[in-house]
């Protein structure tokens, strides 16, 4: 058991040891899930540069964000974006895949990162898109 928690221990100070990743985030002042996704990232390893804006739509449009896939904030990492709720471990695929410019949850679906508000969850896919606008799914998380 000794043995254990000195593996448990040494393990934990490699992980808070490793750099954080630097993602900005833009999102509308008044909403609140946004803040809960940040806190999610940032739980995760994530380093946000926080940008409170008063348009997102033109964001969207300057990030290519495809409207269908739109919902209250989005991320930018590495040049890709991040729209929606998507969770930090699928952000990390996204990063490793040079062939995407983006990843999205469209809409709002509880249960996801920063929508955990009550017992319901909903299924929901994370949706990849490709450098020519091809749109494949990269991760499914089903309802509880």
């Amino acid at each position: 058991m000794r043995r254990l928690l000195l593996v448990t221990a040494l393990f934990a100070s490699f992980a808070q040891a490793a750099d954080p990743i630097a993602i900005e985030v833009h999102r509308d002042a008044n909403c609140g899930c946004c803040k809960a996704w940040i806190e999610h990232l940032e739980a995760n390893g994530f380093e946000v540069d926080d940008h409170v804006e008063t348009d997102m739509a033109a964001v969207k449009t300057r990030l290519g964000v495809p409207h269908s896939l739109g919902s209250c904030h989005t991320g930018v990492i590495d040049g890709k974006f991040v729209e929606g709720h998507v969770p930090a471990a699928d952000i990390l695929k996204l990063r490793a895949q040079p062939d995407l410019i983006g990843a999205a949850v469209p809409g709002m679906p509880m249960g996801s990162p920063g929508m955990e508000m009550g017992e319901h969850k909903d299924a929901f896919k994370v949706i990849a898109v490709g450098n020519k606008g091809e749109q494949s799914v990269l991760a499914e998380y089903p309802a509880d």
